[in-house]
């Protein structure tokens, strides 16, 4: 008995101790290293047939920042990656982040001109690439000589450039790891809107980790989990697959460009993967529903699917839930500027078609609703959301007037203040005390008089039964120039409705002012390169047809 005894004793003495040599983390490339060193043979990424241990990406992404500091980069520094998706992101991301430097993804097919920018506007001096973008860094390269040196290319005569072979031939022995702070810059990420110049949103490794541990916290996410990386590196969704799970010692999948353009496909690699997380923008979700032949698959490995970016229509929503029973869902809200700040969790299917909550902040994180006058609103009033959290950004980059108007400052004493960012989004607390989005603040217009919600538009047009997906814009008149409302709706192949019943549909949930004068059904929806709708286009089209 005292044997026994002694061996629990000496167990619970063993797990303290494991407990206090738990390395604190407080970087983002701490996360690499600590889970090296708990799973080094696990998968860390997968790609198609191709995937990377834990263990060889602490090495490889070591490798690569000794050859970023080799060239003499510097903490601050900006270094760009132009990649698709495939596993060498992961090493991209940390190697950048491991030599100190700020990784700023740019989305390969963007313009050149679009490319050229984001170099100059950032101080790109140096670029992480493959050889599939090796014409198109040559197209670059012609007018642009910012540009210093390349990585993941051969060898040629216009630029400095090394390949990935060669740096996985670099010798660590006198690699030496570089003190990074939590308050030192991680990322860029520039808007992708098609209108205006971009916006660089900076992100330090603070701002960056409370993220990925605030997401593995609510989630529960562990080291048996298979989380699914969809979204490109330019846009935050990539986030969670490239943060989160590694905290978590997870394996993230990363989805190849042709699996997103065939859902059945797509539907297939999940089943094949066993994937246990999904995080998304609703529309890939809904094509998986439409077109993916899901219900005879089996997904049974699915314990939660994420979604955000754009609003989930209700009604599709209810359809995936009732495929995927054994699922909860969670529909996540939050700018780039703020990673993410609200969730709202679902076990079931909705009762109705009524738009879901955005529910309510997670840990670490509080808001405010405010008026035009920057004061709060009575409970259950419409105002603009304003939050302050740990995953906020540290502002815009190279634009401090920007950065400044897109805060909220209270002051709560003499010299010290609280800083909450102004989100551009209308919302309204319900009876529960959950957050209802609205629509964007720049989205409520005045037409003929009358300020109207272009939501509230869209809202009521899809819920006729007909219709998959709705944007309403603001458009001129070919004949007067005068402004019109105009909707392009997109249709369920298998039904058919006219354009006058669409209008009859409006007219009976709409005052007249707010009834679309021109309804236009498309085949499909010009989309950003992160999935959303390109209103931009969307008007072009209206203003052409």
């Amino acid at each position: 008995m005292l044997l026994i005894e002694k061996k629990v004793i000496a167990k619970l003495l063993g797990i303290q101790y494991l407990i206090k040599k738990e390395k604190l983390i407080y970087n983002l490339v701490q996360i690499i290293g600590n889970s090296a060193k708990k799973f080094p043979l696990k998968e860390a990424f997968r790609y198609l047939d191709e995937s990377i241990t834990y263990s060889d990406l602490d090495i490889k992404t070591n490798q690569l920042a000794s050859h970023l500091l080799s060239l003499d980069v510097k903490k601050g520094d900006r270094v760009g990656v132009l990649m698709h998706r495939c596993l060498e992101t992961s090493i991209a991301i940390y190697g950048i982040l491991k030599s100190g430097a700020a990784y700023v993804p740019i989305d390969p097919f963007v313009p050149n001109e679009r490319v050229k920018f984001l170099i100059n506007d950032c101080g790109i001096k140096h670029l992480v690439t493959t050889p599939k973008q090796e014409k198109k860094i040559k197209k670059i390269l012609i007018d642009d000589f910012c540009l210093f040196n390349v990585v993941g290319i051969s060898k040629n005569n216009v630029v400095n450039s090394v390949s990935w072979e060669d740096i996985y031939q670099i010798s660590l022995k006198k690699y030496k790891a570089i003190n990074i702070l939590a308050e030192d810059l991680a990322y860029i990420l520039y808007t992708s809107g098609s209108t205006g110049t971009p916006k660089g949103i900076m992100h330090t490794h603070y701002s960056g980790l409370a993220f990925a541990k605030l997401v593995v916290d609510l989630y529960d996410f562990k080291p048996t989990d298979k989380v699914v990386n969809i979204a490109p590196l330019h846009f935050d969704v990539s986030l969670l697959g490239y943060f989160s799970a590694p905290l978590s010692s997870a394996t993230t999948v990363i989805v190849s460009d042709a699996h997103l353009k065939f859902p059945t496909s797509l539907a297939q690699l999940m089943e094949k993967e066993q994937l246990t997380i999904w995080y998304s923008v609703p529309l890939v979700l809904i094509q998986l529903l439409l077109k993916g032949g899901i219900e005879n698959k089996d997904f049974s490995s699915l314990r939660w699917v994420l979604f955000a970016g754009e609003v989930f229509v209700t009604k599709q929503l209810k359809a995936l839930m009732q495929l995927w029973t054994n699922t909860e869902f969670s529909n996540i809200y939050g700018p780039t500027e703020l990673n993410q700040c609200t969730y709202y969790n679902l076990s079931e299917p909705p009762k109705n078609d009524n738009p879901i909550p955005i529910g309510t902040t997670w840990k670490n994180t509080e808001y405010k609703i405010l008026d035009s006058k920057d004061e709060e609103v009575e409970h259950g009033k419409e105002g603009l959301l304003v939050v302050r959290s740990a995953t906020m950004m540290k502002g815009y980059w190279n634009n401090t007037p920007l950065t400044e108007s897109s805060l909220y400052k209270e002051k709560i004493a003499p010299g010290f203040e609280y800083i909450y960012y102004r989100t551009g989004d209308l919302v309204k607390l319900n009876k529960n005390n959950e957050l209802l989005f609205l629509g964007r603040k720049d989205r409520q217009i005045k037409f003929r008089g009358y300020r109207i919600e272009i939501d509230e538009i869209e809202n009521i047009l899809i819920k006729n039964e007909a219709v998959i997906e709705v944007a309403v814009v603001l458009t001129e008149s070919s004949n007067n120039k005068e402004k019109e409302l105009s909707a392009t709706v997109l249709l369920h192949k298998d039904m058919h409705i006219s354009l006058e019943d669409l209008k009859t549909h409006c007219k009976k949930h709409l005052p007249i002012y707010a009834v679309p004068t021109n309804i236009l059904i498309l085949k499909t929806f010009p989309r950003t390169s992160s999935g959303k709708i390109d209103r931009k286009k969307i008007e072009k089209i209206i203003e052409n047809a």
